[in-house]
């Protein structure tokens, strides 16, 4: 098993900067990929990034390309999501996510129990 322990949400002004972070524990080196999504209200869960373990190759929503970067710490086994010039519309529960396959958009065995970001204007 795996756990995922998501940090560093909360409130901000549009145009604001959060890092998130979420650092896995357990079996984690069955681990491939690791990323994010988020559900804002009254909408399904949706992708926004992810990292592929081995090689640190990326995939973004288009939504939040040029904005949020994703990076990974392999000694700590943690991912950071920087999400820089917020919008209301990024306000959401954003989800920490990890696979044991290596692909951006698949199926995510382990999720962490998400924390929330709130963007004001």
């Amino acid at each position: 098993q795996v756990q995922l322990v998501e940090s560093g949400g909360g409130l901000v002004q549009a145009g604001g900067s959060l890092r998130l972070s979420c650092a896995a524990s357990g079996r984690t080196f069955s681990l491939r990929t690791m990323g994010w999504f988020r559900r804002a209200p009254g909408k399904e869960r949706e992708f926004v990034t992810a990292i592929i373990w081995n090689g640190g190759s990326t995939s973004y929503a288009n939504s939040v390309k040029g904005r949020f970067t994703i990076s990974r710490d392999i000694g700590k086994t943690t991912v950071y999501l920087q999400m820089n010039s917020l919008n209301p519309e990024d306000t959401a529960v954003y989800y920490c996510a990890a696979s044991q396959n290596a692909y951006f958009r698949g199926s995510y065995e382990y999720w962490g129990q998400g924390t929330q970001v709130t963007v004001s204007s």
